[in-house]
């Protein structure tokens, strides 16, 4: 059996019995997750699918978007330091959504006994930081196209469809909440762009050239693991996907 670096030196007994205490769920399409000032004692794995991290905004600007978190990512919020904890955002299906549910007090066990693990999540935090980084960056700094063009080609990463592109479920009212700008700026923007032949959609989904990647802000994190973040004990994506793999048989997956 496969085991990544990071949960190599966990005995095989002990990782089986963290992962029956894991419950999977599913979530409908803009169902909501977690509310914002809720108490929660899980930490929450996105096995398929899409989360919109989500702020009240001001009453003109509406609900915000300030992150999203894609397959074999996680919201922690500050369930390393607390037991439980109150949320501090909104979490909501940005597409049908299954979760890996896992509880705080049994991951912070497993840090406690296994550093390497602590190790591992403090670095997903710190890249999960300097995107979000870049994002205001972004927002503060550059055009509205190039803002735009740049959010397209983000979104075929973090939802892309079925023939490439992005899932077109992603609506421009999703896009105008994480860009910061109005409904009716994407609408024209995007519109100018499949006017130029630069985008254009099917019933698949939406498709943006590869330029659209191209900034100052530098490229978009890839999926796969870099050869150094296996070196050094980092952790990759499929880290979550093998740590919290529902165990055959449990009962614990709720359709």
């Amino acid at each position: 059996m496969y085991l990544h670096p990071l949960i190599a030196s966990v005995p095989p007994d002990e990782r089986t019995a963290f992962v029956q205490r894991i419950e999977l769920r599913s979530y409908r399409r803009n169902e909501v997750v977690l509310a914002a000032d809720e108490w929660s004692d899980r930490i929450y794995c996105v096995a398929t699918g899409l989360l919109r991290v989500v702020v009240q905004g001001s009453e003109d600007s509406g609900d915000v978007t300030t992150d999203f978190i894609r397959q074999d990512d996680f919201f922690l919020n500050s369930a390393l330091i607390e037991e439980r904890y109150q949320a501090g955002a909104t979490l909501v299906a940005a597409l049908p959504t299954s979760l890996y549910l896992v509880p705080t007090l049994e991951f912070k066990a497993l840090c406690d006994r296994h550093p390497a693990v602590t190790m591992g999540l403090l670095d997903v935090v710190m890249k999960r930081t300097t995107v979000l980084r870049r994002q205001i960056r972004q927002i503060s700094s550059a055009s509205s196209e190039r803002l735009i063009s740049r959010i397209l080609h983000e979104l075929t990463v973090l939802a892309p469809g079925t023939d490439g592109g992005y899932d077109k479920r992603i609506t421009q009212s999703v896009i105008a909440s994480y860009s910061g700008l109005s409904r009716m700026q994407v609408n024209k923007t995007m519109r100018d762009l499949e006017r130029r032949g630069l985008v254009r959609r099917d019933e698949h989904g939406v498709y943006v050239p590869p330029h659209f990647a191209s900034s100052d802000f530098q490229e978009l994190p890839s999926a796969e693991p870099s050869r150094a973040a296996k070196d050094s004990g980092g952790v990759d994506p499929s880290f979550f996907s093998e740590l919290f793999e529902a165990p055959p048989k449990s009962g614990k997956t709720r359709k």
